[in-house]
């Protein structure tokens, strides 16, 4: 990887988890790796209250930046995230790949909510310094 790396967060939907994870990513680590995020299937929208946290925690309008998106528009990358699926999650070809073991917050508590953005950020802090290192195995 010389060049920056790219990272697809992924899981069925495309509607929550990965798309929280590709946003904090721009945001955090945009200096360190390109985020992308895509599912097996696409809805209409982005989840609603991922939407509105997103915007009051970090002023990030992900339905400004970012649509659910298939798998088959992400360009080639290096890295896949997992975002944590119920039952399968899609498979796409990486040279590094973790699986973030997330549970769906979608329509439970705001605390639940802000529970499972605190862990994407720390995982994509985490994730950024591994790159930075050159520490991915």
């Amino acid at each position: 990887m010389d060049s920056k790396p790219k990272v697809a967060f992924i899981c069925v939907h495309n509607s929550c988890r990965s798309q929280i994870a590709e946003a904090l990513g721009r945001h955090l680590a945009g200096d360190v790796f390109d985020s992308y995020s895509g599912g097996t299937e696409v809805v209409p929208r982005i989840n609603r209250d991922a939407v509105r946290l997103i915007k009051t925690i970090y002023q990030i309008d992900m339905e400004k930046t970012q649509h659910s998106k298939l798998l088959t528009e992400l360009p080639e990358v290096d890295v896949v995230i997992k975002m944590g699926c119920d039952v399968v999650c899609p498979f796409f070809p990486a040279d590094y790949e973790e699986d973030w073991g997330l549970d769906d917050p979608t329509g439970k508590s705001d605390e639940e909510f802000k529970a499972v953005i605190r862990a994407i950020e720390e995982n994509i802090l985490k994730l950024a310094e591994k790159i930075r290192n050159n520490t991915l195995s």
